[in-house]
C-alpha cells in the first residue's frame, strides 16, 4: 500500500508527464511547420512579431523541463504563459463561450492552462530529477 506522499508524487508525475508530452506535440508541429500562422496573431494584436518564437519557450522547453522533472515549477509556468497567450491570441471570443455539447468552447486550453498553474505551485514531486 502507498503512503500519502508516494501517492501525491504518483499523481503528480502523471499530471507532469501528461501534461509535458501533449503540449510537446503542438512544440514539435511548431518546429516542423513554423510559427507563421502566430506571428500573424502576435502581428494583429499590435504586438512584435518576435514574440512568437516564445512559443518553442511555452511548448518545447517547458515540456522538456516538465517531463525530466528538472526545474519542473519553472516549466509549468512556461506553459501557463504560453497557454495565457494562446487564448488571448486565438481564443479571446471563446472565454465566455459555451461549445456545442455544452462544455465551456476552450476546456482543452483552460485545463492546460490551470494544470500548469496546479504544477507550478505545487512542484514537481519526489519522482523528478531536482524537486523543484
Amino acid at each position: 500500500m502507498m503512503n500519502s506522499t508516494t501517492a501525491n508524487s504518483a499523481g503528480l508525475l502523471v499530471m507532469r508527464v501528461v501534461l509535458g508530452a501533449l503540449i510537446l506535440l503542438h512544440g514539435i508541429a511548431k518546429l516542423m511547420y513554423g510559427v507563421g500562422s502566430i506571428q500573424g496573431m502576435v502581428a494583429g494584436a499590435g504586438l512584435p512579431t518576435v514574440l512568437a518564437y516564445g512559443v518553442f519557450l511555452g511548448e518545447v522547453v517547458g515540456p522538456v523541463l516538465l517531463l525530466a522533472g528538472w526545474y519542473a515549477r519553472v516549466g509549468a509556468g512556461l506553459i501557463a504563459l504560453n497557454m495565457l497567450f494562446a487564448i488571448g491570441l486565438a481564443h479571446t471570443g471563446e472565454i465566455f463561450a459555451l461549445g456545442q455539447h455544452g462544455g465551456w468552447a476552450i476546456e482543452l486550453q483552460g485545463m492546460f492552462l490551470f494544470t500548469a498553474i496546479a504544477l507550478a505551485l505545487t512542484g514537481p514531486g519526489r519522482f523528478s530529477v531536482n524537486g523543484r
